[in-house]
């Protein structure tokens, strides 16, 4: 069990969510985007939002300003959160612009509400749960979806639901956050989202 936990942590890592949405946007939008074009921005996004991350950890780790890629302490925070909405920032003007994508410009805005929030947080020495940021960040953007797609995604929303349940039950297992941090952070990566969607829906 204790591996079991520790997998969903490991899969389930923010780092990952915001390709995933994107991904996952692709797959069920009614319009006709060439495969190429999809290509290229899934291309770019792994490269700022999951390669370009994991080169500075690694920097920050030689440096001696973090030691593990979960973030356990709050002072670990400052620096990747800042790095991290640097990036969201060159997303949204560069890679996802309003002109093109509408939902994942929005999206996107949304997540770095969320990290700016949870910077704000850390800066105040609170530890709120970035796995519960990130997770329900993405189930808010799937249920707007579903809305506006008309479309049926009701497994995947369920599914979602549970992994929202199994993240938070493999941090509290861990002993990375109490109830308070996990709610937290759940409002934080939910709300952004359900507001947002205002703007595009």
């Amino acid at each position: 069990m204790n591996a079991i936990l520790r997998s969903i942590s490991f899969i389930f890592h923010p780092l990952f969510m915001p390709f995933f949405g994107v991904a996952f946007y692709f797959s069920k939008t009614p319009r006709y985007i060439p495969d190429s074009y999809i290509k290229a921005k899934l291309t770019a996004l792994i490269i700022l939002t999951i390669i370009l991350p994991l080169l500075l950890f690694y920097l920050l780790k030689t440096l001696g300003k973090v030691k593990s890629i979960y973030l356990s302490n709050v002072n670990e925070r400052i620096i990747p959160l800042i790095l991290n909405s640097i990036i969201l920032v060159f997303i949204v003007l560069r890679v996802l612009p309003s002109n093109e994508f509408i939902e994942l410009y929005f999206f996107f805005i949304g997540i770095l509400l969320s990290t700016l929030s949870c910077l704000i947080l850390a800066l105040l020495k609170f530890k709120a749960s970035i796995h519960m940021m990130a997770i329900s960040g993405i189930f808010m953007f799937f249920i707007a979806l579903s809305i506006h797609f008309s479309k049926n995604i009701n497994g995947t929303l369920a599914l979602f639901a549970i992994i929202c349940g199994a993240v938070a039950t493999s941090r509290l297992h861990l002993k990375a956050h109490s109830n308070i941090e996990l709610i937290i952070g759940f409002c934080l990566g939910f709300f952004p989202q359900l507001i947002l969607i205002n703007y595009w829906l």
